[in-house]
């Protein structure tokens, strides 16, 4: 698969275009839509966002970074099976101006895209498993003289190439996650100012957790690891947990049965959590293979030493700046924490994480890596 040349790309007022097309934009994933759309930011080509859930809103608009942004707002109901009507909206979309390339993030978005135009497509896994099931394998298989896949992470990126193992090397590659780090870090509250708006004492050493309470987020490792690190961490150390989900009464009736509700801070879903974390002084994610992990970028964007279960892709993102613990193993992870607590190389550390921010997953890297694909690299930058 090439890319499309630079003549194929102008429309008729001479206006090139790149069209992404993106599932929702909850979470990370509006972020992930900026990620992409800034890698044209110095190129001819200006970029038409399109959501296809979600209801339209100015503050998505302004955060997509996009020169246009269209919101499809189906419901989750609406785009089960054949997704027809879907396909169709895609189809006058892709017909609207002369596009060069569909960025298209996860599985559906891809699969609308390819059905409903004859772009090139590249398409980003945010995910695990995406192409386990056979259909999708036969899917992308029947597609892929113009599909091209990107994992956000090596581990996920290795999970696509296990389930399509005819597909060459250079049809599956990494682009990772990445954020604007001056624009986190601008938007970050000073420690103080931090644990005021969470009610957190101003004096406690505090491990923080941010992620939805469902079992791929194994709060329960966490919490015993904290419970058995607590008789030597700091005195009245805390553990506060950002965020909601089914498992809120089994984890609060674990830290109970631990004897440590009275250090288990759980403090619910706080809008633009990663503006507080500096309230921490060390940030723990204890997911079970988490596929990337951007909370360990915004925790190292805040200076906060980060410690992450050793699987998924937080490895890539911890190894060499943090520290890195048998998942599920919470012995290991309080030893972790004890010895963290003693550190005194805070201003050391603090330098590498921003290091490793510049170097491997800022918007400069990923766009020299994103020119260099296949797929765009017949593009005019």
């Amino acid at each position: 698969m090439t890319g499309m040349t630079t003549s194929e790309a102008a429309d008729s007022n001479g206006e090139r275009w790149v069209l992404q097309f993106c599932h929702g934009y909850d979470g990370p994933f509006l972020d992930c839509a900026r990620q992409y759309a800034v890698l044209f930011r110095d190129s001819p080509y200006r970029v038409c966002t399109v959501y296809l859930t979600g209801e339209p809103s100015a503050e998505v608009e302004r955060g997509s970074a996009s020169d246009e942004v269209i919101f499809l707002n189906y419901s989750s109901r609406q785009i089960r099976g054949l997704k027809l009507a879907a396909i169709r909206a895609f189809r006058r979309i892709a017909a609207s101006r002369d596009f060069a390339l569909c960025i298209a993030h996860r599985f559906k978005p891809i699969y609308i895209a390819l059905l409903g135009s004859e772009l090139p497509v590249i398409g980003v896994h945010h995910a695990f498993g995406d192409y386990q099931r056979r259909s999708r394998r036969l899917f992308a298989g029947f597609f892929r003289e113009r599909l091209h896949l990107l994992g956000v992470s090596d581990a996920v990126r290795d999970d696509i190439r296990a389930c399509l193992p005819g597909w060459p090397a250079e049809r599956v590659e990494t682009l990772y996650n990445r954020i604007d780090l001056s624009a986190v870090q601008a938007e970050q509250l000073d420690r103080a100012a931090a644990r005021e708006h969470l009610d957190l004492p101003q004096d406690a050493w505090v491990v923080g957790n941010v992620g939805r309470l469902h079992p791929d987020k194994d709060q329960a490792t966490l919490i015993r690891g904290f419970a058995q690190a607590l008789p030597q961490l700091p005195a009245g150390s805390l553990l506060a947990i950002m965020g909601s989900g089914r498992l809120e009464a089994s984890l609060k009736a674990l830290a109970a049965e631990l004897g440590v509700s009275d250090s288990v801070r759980f403090l619910g879903q706080v809008p633009h959590g990663r503006r507080y974390f500096k309230a921490f002084d060390v940030f723990a994610l204890s997911s079970d293979h988490e596929p990337f992990g951007m909370v360990l970028l915004e925790a190292m964007a805040a200076g906060v030493p980060v410690v992450c279960s050793d699987c998924g892709g937080g490895r890539e993102i911890v190894a060499g700046v943090g520290e890195l613990f048998p998942l599920g193993e919470a012995a290991e992870l309080a030893a972790t924490l004890i010895r963290l607590a003693d550190s005194r190389e805070l201003p050391t550390l603090r330098e590498k994480m921003q290091a490793r921010l510049q170097e491997r997953f800022s918007d400069q890297t990923a766009g020299q890596r994103f020119w260099s694909l296949p797929v765009v690299s017949g593009m005019q930058r």
